[in-house]
């Protein structure tokens, strides 16, 4: 008689630079959901994170450089990805959270990708602009990326939530590095997966799990990170985190109430050229 098979338990990591390492801490720590215990998380370090700005700053000239529309496709085949995968994203979320909505969290996430990487060749149409301006001069307006983009993720919301702040700052063409939920981190990891196969290029997405208390300080405190989504943090650290973030005058984000071409020129600088008629 054979013997009965065990379950391969699944292993979570980080997701840094188009790979899934560990920590170089070696750390880990538990996660629990409403039935008891999931899995054991990594606890990434403080090393973890320069890694993963590392990471973002090399990838960031090459993603900026793609042309919109190809930013585009990639964008719209992480939904894809996501879609054929739903049923294992939705069981994600509803053993982290415990929810009944769980289903309906993974649509929204799916959709947050679909209408970002519908704007992705729009924002600079529609957002750049023309100047008036007195003398024989074109004023050009354009919106461009604005490079290494760190984002505290919500503690709520697990998967839509990260999309929600993840998806704009991709679509603007900047590199990410992504604190991911540090109750619920299960469904980020799980989600970094579709973009392994979904031709994000590598260092483009960096996802860590850990500590937040830990963490934040030192992202937001990096002077290679050139922007900051705090949307993910408490009222009791915000002022913590605007100071460490204020070393180099990073742009603090924070969301807004919904999907909007504004939550992507939130991650971009606007660039004024001036060319002379007739030239």
């Amino acid at each position: 008689m054979a013997a009965e098979r065990l379950a391969v338990n699944k292993t979570y990591k980080l997701y840094l630079n188009g790979g899934f390492p560990r920590s170089e801490s070696g750390r880990s720590y538990e996660i629990t959901g409403p039935d008891g215990f999931l899995a054991n998380a990594v606890r990434a370090s403080r090393k973890d994170v320069r890694d993963a700005v590392t990471a973002a700053r090399a990838a960031s000239s090459k993603w900026a450089g793609l042309t919109a529309y190809n930013r585009g496709q990639i964008l719209y085949r992480v939904a894809e990805m996501m879609e054929a995968r739903s049923a294992e994203l939705v069981d994600e979320v509803s053993r982290a959270e415990g929810i009944e909505e769980a289903g309906r969290q993974v649509d929204e996430a799916i959709d947050s990708w679909v209408w970002y990487a519908g704007w992705t060749d729009k924002i600079a149409q529609v957002m750049g602009s023309l100047n008036p301006v007195a003398g024989p001069y074109f004023n050009l307006t354009a919106p461009e990326p604005i490079g290494v983009a760190g984002i505290i993720a919500p503690g709520e919301s697990s998967l839509a939530g990260v999309v929600a702040r993840l998806a704009p700052a991709l679509c603007a063409g900047n590199a990410v590095v992504v604190l991911a939920s540090e109750s619920h981190p299960l469904p980020a990891i799980a989600l970094s997966e579709c973009f392994a196969t979904a031709d994000v290029p590598p260092g483009v997405a960096n996802v860590l799990t850990g500590h937040r208390d830990e963490l934040a300080p030192v992202l937001a405190a990096h002077l290679d990170v050139d922007a900051l989504d705090v949307t993910g943090v408490g009222e009791d650290k915000l002022g913590e985190i605007e100071e460490a973030a204020a070393g180099n005058v990073k742009r603090v984000i924070r969301a807004g109430p919904g999907r909007s071409p504004y939550e992507v020129t939130a991650f971009m600088e606007m660039k004024t050229v001036w060319h002379p008629k007739g030239a």
